[in-house]
């Protein structure tokens, strides 16, 4: 069975094969309005999950509400059972203060019909620790943050990526039509100079994608 790949916008993803893994969902966001912030994806609707991930508590990534299907919900650090196997959750920050500035941020590590996956939240650490590239391990399909700001981007980013070496990088995280206060994924990509594909959906086939050989599938908002 192929292992489907679905981007909800900022870090929302849907990973689903025999069984489905929703991370970092995110519900009404109107009260970011009156702050100037635009965000204007999709409501997350009529999804269901058997697990679900949460690498931090900000609104944008913490929305359980929208994913039924009773999942099991695993939002911290440690080593995890779940329906999918096991969760290696590992512990990082959301800045490069030590946390101090906007907390603590969980990276999370998964498979799912064999191929491994590894979502960094966001992350927002100048590099990685040793520990952690460690803990980590190898790495199929790599979730990253590219769009700076609260997160890496750029340099930050292409070195997070050829520190795990993942053999595909799915960027998130980044200014798109529906959100204004990120930047485009543009310098990490230019940073990383690898062959990208640029996707006209919001999906992809893992298997397939790890196959083209192409290190970089840079998806489409949903719309």
């Amino acid at each position: 069975m192929s292992t489907l790949v679905r981007w909800y916008g900022q870090s929302a993803f849907l990973v689903e094969g025999e069984q489905s893994v929703f991370i970092d969902p995110f519900g009404d966001m109107g009260a970011m309005a009156a702050r100037g912030l635009e965000f204007r994806y999709p409501l997350i609707d009529d999804v269901r999950a058997d697990l679900l991930l949460v690498t931090h508590e900000h609104f944008d990534h913490n929305g359980v509400e929208a994913v039924g299907g009773d999942p099991v919900v695993i939002r911290s650090a440690g080593t995890h059972e779940s329906p999918v196997g096991e969760v290696v959750a590992i512990a990082s920050e959301h800045d490069d203060v030590a946390g101090t500035a906007r907390g603590s941020n969980v990276i999370m590590c998964f498979s799912v019909g064999g191929v491994r996956f590894c979502h960094l939240g966001d992350l927002g650490q100048a590099a990685l620790r040793p520990e952690q590239v460690e803990a980590i391990g190898s790495v199929d399909v790599l979730f990253l943050p590219a769009g700076g700001g609260p997160t890496i981007g750029g340099e930050s980013a292409a070195d997070v990526v050829r520190a795990l070496q993942p053999r595909l990088v799915v960027p998130m995280h980044f200014r798109t039509e529906a959100v204004n206060f990120l930047d485009p994924p543009d310098a990490f990509l230019e940073a990383l100079g690898a062959p990208v594909v640029r996707l006209e959906t919001n999906e992809l086939v893992a298997e397939d994608a790890l196959a083209s050989g192409e290190q970089v599938a840079l998806l489409s908002p949903p719309r």
